[in-house]
């Protein structure tokens, strides 16, 4: 059955990052932008998940009937590379098959902005995937958005944890905004419809 087919079905929308001002406008924290900025679309504040290391948020995204959605919005507080035990927790709190569950996070082997959605694959080394994989398989759908490479020699580590560059800036509101975008798509038309719409 196609998981989008119950519209009673929750869904779990993980925005990966670092937890703590001081990494808030990183690359690597592109993910929890875009789950605020989902939040801030359902009218939803973040709070702590009772003994689960997350921020969630729970509501509803779509338009009434058929294809309105129940979603819960998660950031990890636990750091990048141990995001997979929080998103587990509330898998099981909420009995969401992995299939259901979408990770927003940064992907270095994109340009700048561009999005790729896709279900499975590997980690290309992302951590926070690495971790969410080694906890509950693969089978989970991904956003990806596109930071690009860093420049010159500098360390991958260094790049990730940078904030945006001031260029970067300028588009970046637009571009968190198209993922959003992408997210919503995915959950309530499925990922066929949403790859058509927002691969690039």
């Amino acid at each position: 059955m196609d998981v989008t087919s119950d519209p009673s079905a929750p869904w779990i929308v993980a925005g990966l990052g670092n937890p703590g001002p001081e990494y808030a406008m990183n690359r690597h924290n592109v993910g929890f932008m875009v789950a605020d900025l989902l939040a801030e679309r359902i009218g939803g504040r973040f709070k702590r998940a009772g003994k689960a290391q997350a921020q969630v948020v729970e509501g509803r995204i779509g338009p009434p009937g058929p294809l309105n959605r129940r979603v819960i919005l998660v950031k990890p507080m636990s750091f990048m590379n141990l995001s997979g035990g929080p998103v587990n927790a509330l898998k099981d709190f909420y009995k969401v098959p992995v299939a259901s569950i979408v990770a927003v996070h940064d992907e270095l082997d994109i340009d700048y902005g561009t999005l790729r959605l896709k279900l499975g694959g590997g980690d290309n080394g992302h951590n926070g995937l690495k971790s969410m994989t080694k906890v509950m398989g693969a089978d989970y759908h991904r956003v990806r958005f596109g930071i690009g490479r860093p420049p010159g020699r500098m360390p991958v580590a260094d790049f990730v944890l940078r904030d945006f560059g001031a260029t970067e800036r300028k588009e970046l509101d637009y571009l968190v905004d198209r993922a959003a975008d992408a997210v919503e798509c995915l959950v309530i038309e499925g990922l066929e419809r949403a790859q058509g719409t927002y691969n690039s």
